[in-house]
């Protein structure tokens, strides 16, 4: 787990249709410590998850492929 002085700047995708099922992320942490910190929207004083820059960037693209489609 990183920890960090400086505070996380929290943002929800434009694609969220505030449905209740989205998270936020914070990327301005990916440069300076590498990580995207991760928490359900639902509960901004919840449990954030510290999901490392380069595994994120795969989940996305992931996303963006189609992986993960329900049906």
């Amino acid at each position: 787990m990183t920890t960090t002085t400086e505070s996380p700047r929290w943002f929800k995708s434009s694609y969220s249709n505030n449905g209740g099922n989205c998270i936020e992320v914070a990327a301005n942490l990916v440069a300076p410590h590498g990580v995207v910190p991760v928490r359900d929207s639902k509960s901004p004083c919840g449990p954030v998850l510290n999901v490392r820059a380069a595994s994120f960037a795969s989940f996305v693209e992931g996303v963006k492929a189609g992986e993960f489609a329900g049906g």
